[in-house]
């Protein structure tokens, strides 16, 4: 049988990429999109078009009762989850000193908040069916901060202290829960960036000398949902081509 996986914000960006891998891999894949987002019909029929069989359901991460919703129409739809990539995620930047409550509140509540209200609603079946991978898709900026990301370093390195605590809890069931700390990956956010900033102030700091690739990242993810990955938890990987190293 095979098994599902659940990925928040796949549409699009390292999302997308973990999407079709998985897919690729056998898994049942859903994603998750915005409440009212008007393309994701039109993403979702895209991706199935090229045969994967996606499924993509409303859900505001950011808000418990919404995934908790979102979770129970993925189960009776789908069938119970065994993967659960968190994966949404938003940035608000500016310096500390022009960021205002709403900007942590915002950043906070879809990048931290969310890996408690998607992951408390699948823990338990995990448990009982002695069997699952949670994934958190942290930031290297997450591991040695960032300059104007206040808020968002602060929701990415809490990602990875909620990944150790929960980890423990659960290893005995047979339930493994990581984090990956991407670098500067080719995602379209990204290739938004201005060519000289890439190639002044980006580039120069990655020791290979060039962005990551989103499928590099989503193949990172299929080792850790894998069976092999088994005696892989509580950990945090880096990925960003030697950018950081502790």
């Amino acid at each position: 049988m095979s098994r599902v996986a659940l990925v928040t914000g796949g549409m699009g960006g390292l999302g997308e990429a973990i999407c079709i891998k998985l897919a690729a891999l056998g898994y049942k894949v859903v994603t998750t999109h915005s409440p009212g987002n008007a393309k994701a019909a039109e993403w979702l029929q895209s991706m199935n078009n090229m045969g994967y069989g996606f499924k993509a359901f409303p859900c505001d991460v950011a808000d418990f009762d919404s995934c908790k919703a979102c979770v129970e129409q993925v189960t009776k739809e789908v069938g119970p989850v065994d993967v659960l990539v968190n994966n949404a995620g938003i940035t608000r930047d500016m310096t500390f000193k022009k960021m205002n409550k709403a900007d942590w509140d915002a950043v906070i509540s879809t990048n931290l908040d969310s890996v408690f209200n998607m992951t408390k609603q699948v823990m338990d079946g995990m448990l009982e069916r002695k069997w699952g991978r949670v994934i958190n898709v942290s930031s290297v900026n997450g591991q040695k901060g960032a300059f104007g990301q206040t808020n968002y370093s602060a929701a990415k390195a809490g990602m990875h202290g909620f990944t150790k605590a929960l980890a423990l809890e659960v290893a005995r069931s047979g339930v493994t829960v990581n984090t990956i700390s991407p670098g500067y990956i080719g995602t379209k956010m990204v290739m938004a960036i201005p060519q000289e900033i890439l190639d002044s102030k980006i580039l120069p700091q990655i020791p290979v000398a060039r962005l990551g690739k989103p499928e590099e990242i989503a193949g990172l993810v299929a080792y850790l949902s894998s069976e092999e990955a088994a005696f892989v938890t509580g950990a945090n990987i880096s990925i960003n081509g030697g950018q950081h190293m502790f």
